[in-house]
């Protein structure tokens, strides 16, 4: 094995895209159509019978969101957002309220986990 092929190899790795290699064409056989609607229609059945499950987590944190131990945070948040919607309107705004939200929502999820454990058990 010379230099060449060691150079033929390596170009042939680094570029697999080189050589094209077509597929066998399908092969069309006779399907039997009132089996596969019938199975459809059962399968569409079971969808609409199961429910969505609801994530508890989001309902836990909405709820803390508003509960006295997040007011606070909550409080600086809708300030802010006042602020900034204000500044907004008389096109001055440079200000967001990222990390207002970050705490409302640090405050948020640390008082659902502890109920949100309770409820998944």
């Amino acid at each position: 094995m010379g230099i060449w092929d060691t150079i033929q190899d390596l170009v042939e790795a680094a570029a697999p895209w080189s050589t094209a290699e077509a597929e066998a064409p399908a092969e069309d056989k006779p399907e039997d159509t009132s089996d596969d609607s019938k199975d459809e229609e059962e399968e569409e059945e079971e969808e609409d019978d199961e429910e969505e499950i609801e994530d508890p987590k989001e309902k836990l944190e909405e709820e803390c969101k508003n509960s006295k131990q997040c007011a606070p945070a909550k409080h600086h948040f809708d300030e802010c957002v006042e602020r900034v919607t204000n500044a907004s309107d008389d096109g001055e705004a440079n200000e967001d309220c990222v990390e207002e939200f970050f705490h409302l929502a640090h405050c948020a999820t640390q008082c659902a986990a502890p109920k949100l454990w309770s409820v998944l058990k």
